[in-house]
This record gives structure tokens, C-alpha cells and sequence, in this order.
């Protein structure tokens, strides 16, 4: 695994506390590197939210901030309902089976660490929505994802919301398959919805 995806796991996984600065040299040596790739993973780790600005040149890591979360939960709450509608005339019966048999594989595998879960939950859904071939949209709703993931490794390791989450995908699932698009639809819509809005009302009690 390269430095990029294992400090990405590593944050993900809570390993650095929020406001943590992170110095290339204590990286170099913590993870037995040169300062080359530290400095290359640092900077696309910042530019995809994993890191903040710390000081004058420094980086940290940021804090779970109430309202960022919203916000991200609020835009995909409407446009990956919009992208599944585009994707459903287009979903037969092995696009179905490989999304199936990603939620089977973690229906089996119950041990799934935050990282784990936050790859096949996105795995799910990618199945779905590029059915849609409306690759704009898509790129939109993927780099959503990517801002999301520090939130959603954050809710499945604290607030233990993955047997929710994934009664809820065995459900969509059912209604794409049987061919009921706008119930679908709307059930991905209350499912984005309410993960957010458990997530955004924890961090605020915590700020409280």
C-alpha cells in the first residue's frame, strides 16, 4: 500500500486526533519514507479535505465540523437520488446481482473495520449509479463521496449505524429490482437524509 492510501486508512480509522499537526519529517519517519512521497500525499490528502492549513506552511488534521457535514449530506441528498433515476432504465439483472453481492459480502463479514465498510458502501452504489452514463454528474457525486469519507468512517466506528445502513441498501435494492424507480429513489433520499442528520446532531452535542 502506497503512503497516499495509508495514511488515508490511518485517518480514517481515528489513528491521528483532530487537530494533530502533521510535520513531513515525523511522517518520513513514522512510516519509513523519504520526504518526496510524504510531501506528494500530504498535498492530495489536503486537497480532498483529509487536511487542513496549520500555521504558516504547516498541515493538520480538521476537526468533524457540524456544519460541513451538513452541507455534504445536503447535496447528496439530492443528487444521488437524480443520478440513480438516470441509472435505473438502465439496470438489468447483473448490475443487480454485483451490487447483491457486494452487500452479501458484507452481510458475511460483520468485522469490517470503518475504512472497510466506507470502500464497499461506495462499491454499492458506483454499481448503481454508472449505470446512469451521465459521467458529469457522476464525477460530481464521486468527489462528494471522497469529501464524505472522513464523516462516514467517523459514523460507522462511533455511532454504529452500518445495520441500518445496510437494511436500508437490501430495500433499494429490492425496489431496483422489482422496478419501482421513484420509490427507490425516494428511499436513497431518506437514507442519505437521516444519516446526516444523526451524524450533524452528534457533532453538535459534542461541540455543546
Amino acid at each position: 500500500m502506497d503512503l497516499y492510501h495509508q495514511l488515508k486508512l490511518d485517518l480514517q480509522r481515528g489513528h491521528f486526533a483532530p487537530g494533530t499537526p502533521l510535520k513531513q519529517a515525523e511522517i518520513a519517519k513514522r512510516y519509513g519514507v523519504s520526504r518526496i512521497p510524504v510531501r506528494d500525499a500530504l498535498a492530495r490528502l489536503k486537497a480532498e479535505g483529509w487536511l487542513c492549513t496549520h500555521g504558516k506552511r504547516g498541515l493538520a488534521v480538521p476537526a468533524l465540523a457540524p456544519q460541513e457535514a451538513e452541507d455534504l449530506y445536503l447535496m447528496r441528498m439530492h443528487l444521488e437520488p437524480l443520478l440513480l433515476e438516470r441509472a435505473a432504465p438502465n439496470l438489468n439483472g447483473e448490475i443487480i446481482g454485483r451490487a447483491r453481492d457486494i452487500l452479501d459480502a458484507m452481510d458475511k463479514n460483520p468485522v469490517l473495520d470503518a475504512s472497510a465498510l466506507g470502500q464497499h458502501n461506495w462499491q454499492f452504489h458506483t454499481t448503481l449509479y454508472r449505470a446512469a452514463e451521465r459521467p458529469a454528474l457522476f464525477h460530481t457525486v464521486e468527489q462528494l463521496q471522497r469529501q464524505c469519507e472522513r464523516y462516514i468512517g467517523y459514523q460507522n466506528r462511533t455511532l454504529d449505524y452500518q445495520s441500518t445502513s445496510q437494511e436500508e441498501h437490501h430495500r433499494l435494492l429490492d425496489l431496483l429490482q422489482q422496478g419501482d424507480c421513484a420509490p427507490a429513489c425516494a428511499l436513497l433520499e431518506q437514507h442519505i437524509a437521516a444519516a446526516g442528520r444523526l451524524l450533524v446532531q452528534h457533532l453538535s452535542d459534542r461541540q455543546g
